[in-house]
């Protein structure tokens, strides 16, 4: 996910280091902070795999600084990741927030509404946090206030993103019909 979220917020803009860990944090943080002996590394791996780019600029105030782009290989690296995510992304809330974060970067509504639908068919297939042998267990099937909250907080949040996804996605499809016809 962090390599994703790099190639993300490059794929916006060229970005030094600290913004880069800056917006990742505001992403990813409250769930998975980010160390500079993660994030750093990270960087340079996909500099030696040339999918970023490290530029020394003058600084305005301070010393020079690295600055970091994405390269057309780190784009079309993205690109595929985003036009087929792993189904980590799909099924993992935090990683199918990064997801969304960059899908506007995939073009083609058609390919944006195949990743919706992926992520529909995964919240409308049963499934529960605690069964009963193998059956899902429900709010009202659980006695115990907390487990009953986790229930109900979680059926009321797919709900809502249900309810987005549905309505994206017949959006997105209106958007790729039309855009046929005047192909």
């Amino acid at each position: 996910m962090l390599e994703f979220a790099i190639l993300g917020f490059l794929f916006d803009s060229r970005l030094h280091g600290w913004e880069l860990r800056t917006r990742i944090a505001a992403l990813t943080g409250h769930v998975r902070p980010i160390a500079d002996g993660t994030l750093y590394p990270t960087i340079k791996r996909l500099a030696d795999a040339d999918l970023v780019l490290k530029n020394i600029e003058a600084g305005s105030i301070a010393a020079p600084r690295h600055m970091l782009e994405i390269s057309p290989a780190g784009e079309a690296k993205l690109l595929h990741m985003l036009r087929e995510p792993a189904e980590v992304f799909i099924t993992d809330e935090n990683h199918w927030y990064c997801l969304l974060a960059f899908l506007r970067h995939l073009e083609d509504p058609a390919a944006q509404a195949a990743v919706l639908r992926r992520r529909l068919v995964f919240l409308e297939t049963p499934a529960s946090f605690f069964y009963d042998g193998d059956k899902p267990l429900r709010a009202e099937d659980v006695d115990d206030p907390f487990r009953r909250g986790v229930l109900q907080v979680a059926r009321a949040t797919s709900r809502a993103e249900l309810a987005w996804l549905k309505a994206t996605i017949a959006e997105l499809e209106a958007q790729a019909g039309r855009e046929t016809v005047r192909n």
